[in-house]
């Protein structure tokens, strides 16, 4: 049995102002930026539940709801919503604060995979992750979801591949 760690051991938070080199000449970050510091985040949520090499192995979904500002306080809620054996799925929740006023705006939400890898760059088993509270189930749940959807979508890919190379 491998063993398994709660969601609360891993989380993280980053946080960082924008500043004028971070963003557009109208004065909107741009979403290469905030995919970067999302992707941050993430891996270091992941780092902390696997304590061994990870590597992002998709960007399931990036949604900018709100746009952010020079001069915003941008803060990424990292938490792991699933572990299978190798892989996990992070979500991260992308927050702007502007700090003249205090107003904090859900800008943006995001679900990465990463894979543990051992010394070989071999994909490595990872311990399970145990939800605790009614919100980090429901997030297990439908975290689970997803990862059987995408391995369905995998399995139907290379059926197609395989189907493209037998001869006719």
């Amino acid at each position: 049995m491998r063993p398994s760690k709660p969601v609360s051991d891993s989380k993280s938070i980053l946080s960082s102002q924008m500043l004028p080199s971070d963003a557009n000449p109208m004065g909107f970050v741009h979403g290469g930026t905030i995919l970067k510091l999302v992707d941050e985040a993430a891996g270091v949520t992941a780092l902390r539940h696997t304590r061994k090499t990870v590597v992002t192995a998709s960007l399931d979904r990036m949604d900018f709801y709100n746009p952010v500002y020079v001069g915003n306080l941008l803060t990424l809620k990292a938490s792991l919503n699933y572990a299978g054996h190798t892989s996990m799925e992070v979500g991260v929740r992308i927050e702007a604060e502007n700090l003249k006023t205090g107003k904090v705006t859900h800008t943006g939400s995001s679900y990465l995979t990463y894979v543990a890898m051992d010394e070989n760059g071999k994909p490595t088993e990872i311990p399970d992750v145990v939800p605790e509270t009614p919100e980090e189930k429901r997030r297990w749940k439908d975290a689970k979801r997803r990862r059987d959807d995408r391995l369905r979508m995998v399995a139907l890919v290379k059926k197609e591949r395989g189907a493209e190379k037998s001869p006719k």
